[in-house]
């Protein structure tokens, strides 16, 4: 099988590639990436989600984004590393940061270096998973402003999951901060040392996962999967299958705590109300949507066990509020990662975020 190097830029051809390092003002060192084919008048920015990274976006054992996008007239396009990262190490570190910090912190510092560098040009967004939840709170609040498009897969503003997920969003916190000691979770677990926390756990949950014999894929499902994996597997290459401790990080559980306020009130939800850091958030992410004007693809697989159907009833919802901005694409036989991380994903999934971006740009 084909050993594909951790980290790897290699599945972008025919670009020039550039690494565009920025801080954020609560102090994290984040990257952009460019991947820069020839100038364009529609830049495009892809925003990964927990625990992924922008190597989601350049696999090179299949067609991925970035290059369908090159070829399809979108030359300039850029990637995100944020605090959720696989590429950093923050999520193997004790912290108590929150999608609000992302959405207030994170996101309006990647598009003010963007802009640094592509002036007043039109941006597309493409998100995936808590990518997409965040920077659809950083829209919805107004954190960040000027976007033509966005595209939000799996999940946006109204995250809703499986019972058994919602059951691990409310346990696993404090089952693993305070009785097991750990306060991540990480796919390399199965290569753990013998009888480490982290190993016992890879064996302990073997048994419940019968469709693959890969410890990373079983404890993916055990961190996203509400009771299934994260994907439809006869969509996935057997390489990107056999790396998936190099496209997928550990994560850190106190995520889990704001998702689950939010899945419990049905809609993205500031964690603490009293942070006097996020005073200038909404409460209510939901709140100010008549006021957003950029229009939105809800994309989402209709096997998708991890947010089951939030953008269904996300489209819905806006709908309601906003007639006829926004859209909403459902995908046959795709799960939750799959849509951008599947080996025909380009000939399935990515044509509809094409004609979504074509019809909205210029």
């Amino acid at each position: 099988m084909e050993t594909i190097t951790r980290f790897t830029h290699r599945g972008v051809d025919d670009a020039e590639i550039s690494v565009h390092p920025f801080a954020t003002t609560d102090g994290l060192g984040l990257n952009l990436t460019r991947f820069r084919r020839e100038d364009c008048d529609d830049v495009v920015l892809l925003v990964h989600g927990l625990t992924t990274s922008s190597d989601m976006y350049v696999m090179p054992e299949h067609d991925n984004l970035v290059n369908f996008l090159h070829d399809a007239g979108f030359g300039d396009v850029w990637a995100l590393d944020f605090r959720m990262s696989g590429r950093f190490p923050y999520d193997t570190e004790t912290h108590r940061y929150t999608l609000d910090d992302i959405a207030h912190f994170d996101h309006p510092a990647a598009m003010a270096e963007l802009r640094r560098h592509i002036g007043d040009r039109r941006v597309h967004v493409i998100t995936h998973c808590l990518g997409a939840v965040t920077f659809s709170m950083a829209l919805f609040a107004g954190t960040v402003t000027d976007i033509a498009t966005l595209t939000c897969n799996s999940v946006s503003l109204i995250p809703r999951t499986p019972l058994w997920s919602r059951m691990k969003l409310l346990g696993a916190p404090p089952l693993l901060e305070y009785v097991l000691g750990l306060p991540f979770l990480d796919p390399r677990f199965g290569n753990a040392p013998f009888l480490t926390r982290g190993w016992m756990i890879s064996k302990a949950i073997a048994p419940f996962h019968r469709t693959c014999d890969e410890p990373a894929c079983h404890v993916l499902s055990l961190m996203w999967g509400g009771g299934k994996p994260i994907y439809t597997h006869r969509k996935m290459s057997p390489v990107t299958h056999g790396r998936l401790p190099d496209l997928f990080g550990a994560c850190g559980v106190h995520y889990y705590r704001h998702v689950h306020k939010m899945v419990k009130a049905g809609r993205a939800v500031k964690y603490d109300r009293h942070d006097r850091r996020h005073a200038g958030l909404p409460y209510d992410y939901l709140s100010r949507a008549a006021d957003v004007t950029t229009p939105i693809l809800f994309l989402t697989g209709d096997r998708n066990h991890v947010f089951t159907d939030s953008n269904i009833v996300c489209h819905h919802t806006l709908e309601s509020i906003t007639p006829g901005l926004h859209e909403l694409q459902v995908v046959p036989g795709y799960g939750h990662q799959d849509a951008f991380m599947g080996a025909r994903a380009a000939a399935d999934v990515f044509p509809h975020v094409l004609d979504f971006l074509k019809r909205k740009a210029g």
